[in-house]
């Protein structure tokens, strides 16, 4: 008591993350006293996990909670006597209040005035009788998520008369579902600010982290397709489910692969990993490594690329508890590589993740990585339309603007004979001439056109999107025409207001490489002083960098004038 009565008092000292975490670890049953025979070192369980008729659920309303003053929320859920859940709820007859109204009041009054209500916090809710939102402690409001998976109870449904926020009450409240958010679903991370934060889990990722794990435990299906719209937190799930399947006893500590088809994505991966602390986790550089660690039977969570999989060897591991999931996995696990690895393990489970599945004769997602048991070919599926809804995602607005460059086909077909008679061609150097000079890069890169598009983009720019507060990335057809609009760009902005992120190779002009080569470390600062929305670089201009797994909030319009296929 006296432990856990210091760690609640501490809160001003700790900050409320801080002192959420350590009493999380009490309440997780990670903590020991020395309450067994001979003064022997026992675990100490608050709450009982495996037995949940053994524990008390109380939910109260009109809590009064006194600190330097007194404040009582609407709503309280305590178990065993420990507060863990507090919620607001508003009226649902003024359309001028809101679930915000009442995230406000937890996020932003009670959470600064009583702390010490929220230390023991599993999550907080607000709702106004539409919606219903919850967040974790200091959790910012536009983070906060709704709950959306259904029920088939309807008993405080009909009580509260609230059809689909009674629904969402009623699953996210379950004692099962709270604990297992509690003990499986509570991460602590640090942000690029070095600043504690606390993640709990929208709920498709609880979904899709119990899919997975459910499917490695029935031992009858080895694979899966874990289709998620692009910035749903699909890195997330991954480490709650790498938590899940190490943590469960009948797995007998697996072998989970954390499988990555880039460097780029590689390094954010491993960062998602690394800020969340995520104990038993390695990276790995080479073949030999991999090899190695699974030749010894390394049960740890290992973070690789399908690169090294390239002179991976047939049967490198026979165990059935390695748990493969590939990031992207629309990408490169499905050709060479990809069979390469399954002979290598020939007796893993693989699960792929994808923003953008691909259904082609020549790349098949659903092939490599889909079951004919699942619906549809995918094992759990978040919509873009569902993300949307959830505010996880915002929506795109595409806008054409049309160049008008006219091309003259007859009088440039009358100039090109005329010059190929004055230069004294041979038919066959006439054509292929014509053929290099038809291709469509060097129309998208004339000098008349390209100077049109940046006036538009200047005068879009000035108009549109500075005057928010937001930047802009262009997105150029090749390496070379980033130069060429970034040259073009600094006659309506300071040279300082853009910046060109390419890679250069072994091939270019010294001159070239001199100018505009950037490595990792350069790249990384320029990215950084991008994101801040106060510094003088409004653009950014690219061909295929920072094009995936990019996140720049301060980003709102992308130029692109590159091919779609």
């Amino acid at each position: 008591i006296y432990h856990l009565q210091g760690i609640i008092s501490s809160v001003n000292q700790t900050g409320l993350v801080g002192a959420n975490e350590k009493f999380t670890k009490w309440l997780q049953g990670e903590k020991t006293m020395p309450f067994g025979e001979n003064n022997r070192h026992v675990s100490v369980r608050l709450i009982d996990f495996d037995n949940l008729e053994n524990n008390s659920f109380i939910i109260t309303n009109q809590y009064s909670v006194f600190n330097r003053e007194t404040k009582i929320p609407d709503i309280v859920l305590l178990i065993n006597g420990i507060p863990v859940v507090v919620g607001e709820a508003k009226t649902p007859f003024r359309s001028s209040v809101t679930w915000l109204d009442g995230a406000h009041e937890i996020h932003d009054i009670y959470e600064n005035s009583v702390p010490n209500l929220f230390v023991p916090n599993i999550l907080s809710f607000a709702t106004e009788g539409k919606e219903l939102f919850y967040g974790s402690v200091r959790c910012p409001l536009q983070l906060w998520a709704p709950w959306r998976l259904g029920t088939e109870d309807e008993e405080l449904v009909t009580q509260l008369g609230l059809k689909e926020v009674g629904s969402e009450l009623n699953e996210l409240f379950k004692p099962e579902i709270l604990l297992e958010i509690l003990k499986n679903f509570s991460l602590y991370s640090t942000d690029n600010k070095n600043k504690r934060i606390k993640i709990i889990p929208r709920y498709q990722q609880f979904d899709g982290a119990h899919k997975i794990l459910q499917r490695v435990v029935d031992n009858e299906v080895k694979q899966g397709l874990v289709w998620h719209f692009q910035g749903s937190g699909k890195s997330l799930l991954m480490v709650f489910a790498a938590q899940m399947l190490r943590r469960h006893p009948k797995l007998k500590s697996p072998t989970v692969i954390i499988l990555v088809d880039r460097i780029d994505l590689d390094t954010k991966i491993t960062g998602t990993f690394s800020s969340a602390d995520v104990p038993n986790l390695v990276s790995v550089d080479s073949i030999k490594d991999l090899n190695a660690l699974l030749e010894q039977e390394t049960r740890k969570i290992i973070i690789t690329t399908i690169y090294k999989f390239k002179d991976a060897t047939e049967n490198m591991s026979l165990r059935d508890n390695i748990i493969v999931m590939a990031d992207e996995a629309h990408r490169t696990q499905e050709g060479d590589l990809g069979r390469k690895m399954r002979a290598a393990l020939p007796n893993a489970f693989y699960f792929g993740l994808t923003g953008t599945p691909v259904n082609r004769l020549d790349t098949n997602t659903f092939n490599a990585f889909g079951s004919k048991v699942d619906k549809g070919g995918y094992l759990s599926r978040y919509t873009f339309q569902e993300s949307i809804k959830d505010n996880a995602t915002l929506p795109l607005h595409f806008e054409p603007r049309l160049i008008d460059v006219h091309v003259d086909k007859a009088l440039m077909d009358k100039a090109f004979k005329e010059m190929a008679k004055n230069a004294s061609l041979s038919d066959e150097d006439a054509d292929l001439l014509s053929k290099r000079a038809a291709q469509l890069s060097i129309f998208l890169k004339s000098p008349e056109r390209v100077s049109q598009i940046v006036e538009d983009i200047a005068t879009h720019f000035n108009e549109k999107v500075e005057p928010h507060g937001f930047k802009a990335m262009i997105v150029t057809p090749d390496r070379f025409a980033c130069v060429q609009y970034k040259e073009e760009l600094d006659k309506y902005f300071p040279p300082e207001s853009s910046k060109v992120v390419i890679s250069t190779s072994a091939n270019d002009e010294f001159e070239f490489k001199q100018k505009w080569a950037i490595d990792k470390e350069k790249q990384d600062k320029i990215v950084e002083k991008y994101k801040d929305k106060d510094s003088e670089l409004k653009f950014i201009i690219v061909t295929a960098k920072l094009l995936t797994g990019f996140d720049a909030p301060v980003l709102q319009t992308m130029y692109l004038d590159k091919s779609l296929r």
